[in-house]
Order: structure tokens, then sequence, then C-alpha cells
């Protein structure tokens, strides 16, 4: 198990100074930050060099790449351009919010997803099975700006049962979270389901039943227990999915997390923030991947011998 846990951090090393890089390359295509600074009108290009050189940008690109990382090692990822203030700081305001809402979200689809999945396996065929699976096909039809629109329109606008932006107390979790949690189940119904199935199909699954166990047992002891592993690695990657996927829903209601911010560090080409915000993104991306991946050795040793 050690030596699974060792080749799965080295290849996460591997992933994140691989994104790092590609970010830091990528974000430098998008624009002169000096300009936007500077704000246009009557500049000289003395004053764009003078704005450059303040800001670290007259250095060649990977002296301002190693320069990162060395800074990334010790929590610090430079100061924004707009302000100065310390991109670790506006990180830890921000990513808190995140995580929360990604969390809840999660929660919320298990909570739905995983019933729903066992019952309409156990009801193979059958019209509970049908209607759950055609509205698992609707959820998935839905585009999560536009629902999250219209999430807005019914409860805040029509109903005025909740607050249409913000994050201002417990009710203003509802929407964004429910508006998350109803595409992700419309996704986990349908592979609980599939899951299930297959395992409901195996040998030791009717061996149980002949033994005279109840239903129940069968259920949730033997086939929901043997059918965790896709779970467990889908529901793995799709959190990590969430953190890195967030920022439209965070924009429609106005979410102070990660997500806003690095839409305002794109609209501002503030470097730092925006490469401070990938890079921790990425980073929890990468940690959740492989927390998955040492949940599967776990759970399956077969796995550890790949």
């Amino acid at each position: 198990m050690a030596g699974f846990i060792l080749k799965r951090l080295l290849q996460a090393v591997f992933v994140v100074l691989a994104v790092t890089l590609i970010v830091s390359f990528a974000i430098r295509l998008s624009g002169d930050p000096a300009i936007m600074l500077m704000g246009g009108g009557n500049v000289t290009e003395q004053d764009l060099q003078n704005i450059r050189q303040a800001l670290g940008l007259e250095q060649p690109f990977f002296v301002q790449y190693l320069s990162f990382l060395e800074g990334m090692t010790m929590g610090d990822f430079g100061k924004s351009f707009m302000g100065g203030t310390p991109v670790s700081m506006l990180i830890a305001n921000a990513l808190p919010a995140t995580l929360l809402l990604a969390f809840t979200s999660l929660i919320v689809s298990i909570i739905l997803s995983v019933p729903l999945g066992v019952y309409a396996a156990v009801n193979r065929g059958r019209w509970p099975d049908q209607v759950i699976r055609i509205l698992s096909l609707v959820g998935l039809s839905f585009p999560n700006f536009w629902l999250a629109i219209m999430m807005v329109l019914l409860f805040s606008i029509v109903l005025g049962l909740l607050p249409p932006s913000g994050m201002e107390g417990p009710e203003s979790f509802v929407m964004p979270a429910l508006t998350m949690a109803i595409i992700l189940t419309a996704t986990n119904v349908r592979l609980v389901r599939t899951s299930m199935l297959e395992t409901l199909s195996q040998q030791y699954i009717m061996v149980a039943r002949s033994k005279g166990l109840r239903d129940r047992v069968v259920l949730y002891k033997h086939a929901l227990r043997n059918s965790a592993i896709p779970l467990v690695t889908y529901i793995g990657l799709q959190f990590g999915g969430l953190i890195g996927g967030i920022v439209i829903i965070e924009r429609v209601f106005n979410w102070p997390g990660m997500g806003t911010l690095a839409f305002d560090a794109i609209s501002n080409r503030d470097y730092p923030v925006l490469q401070g915000t990938i890079t921790v993104l990425a980073l929890f991306i990468v940690l959740i991947n492989l927390l998955v991946d040492i949940a599967y050795g776990l759970i399956d040793p077969r796995i550890r011998t790949e």
C-alpha cells in the first residue's frame, strides 16, 4: 500500500507542475495588464515599461514561473495588481464559500441519488424505474446557468421566498446548492442504477437470497457495498469538477467564492490572482483524485498492483 500511495503522490506532483506551467503561460497571452492599469489615454511606452518593471513582468517567463513556484511552496502567490492585496488573503476569504457550496451540493445529491438509483434498479422495467430514468434525463438536459436563472425567477421574483444573490444566511444556500445538486443527481442516479443492476446479477447475490436473507440486507449490506467502487471514484471526481466548474453558478448568484474571484481576475487581467486561484483549484482537484485513488485501493486490493 505504501508503494501504491507513493506512486500516486509522484503522479500528483507531476500534474500540479504541468497545470501551473500551462496556466502561467496561457494567462500571459490574454493581454498586457500594464495597459489596463493605465486605463488607456495618453500613455507613453516608458510609462508602460515602468509599470511592467514594478510588477515584475519584464523578467523572462521561466524566471517568473520559478519565482511563482518558490512562493507557492510557502503559500505566497504574490500580490494583486489591483490594490496590492496579497493573493493568499483573497483566496483565504473566497475558498471557504466555494468549498461549503460544493460540499452542500454533493451531499444533497448523494442523499437523493443513492436511494433513487437503488429503487430504480430494484424495480427495473417497471413504472418507477421509467419515471426516475425520464426525470434524470430531463435533469441532464438543463444547462446549469439556465436552471440557476429559473430558480431566481421562481423563488425570488415570483414567490419572494429566497434572496436572489449573495451569502447572507442559511437561506442563501438553497438555490445555488439545489441548482448544482439537481444536475449532479441526474447523473448519479443513472450511475447508481447501472452499478446496482450489474451487482444484483452476480451469483453471490443469488446465493445470499437463497439463504433467506431479507431484501434490505441483500441490497444495502451486500449489493450496495460492492457497487461502491465506481460510486466512490465518480463522486470524488465529481467533487473535483464541482470546485473547478462552479464559476457560472457563483456568478449567477453573486456567490463570494473562487469562481467570482477568478472571473474578476480575468476581467482585470490580474495575473497573480488568476494564477493563484487556478493553482489552488487545481491542487484541490488533484488532492481529491489522490484521495479517491487511495480509497479505491483500500476498497479493492487488486488496484494496488496496477
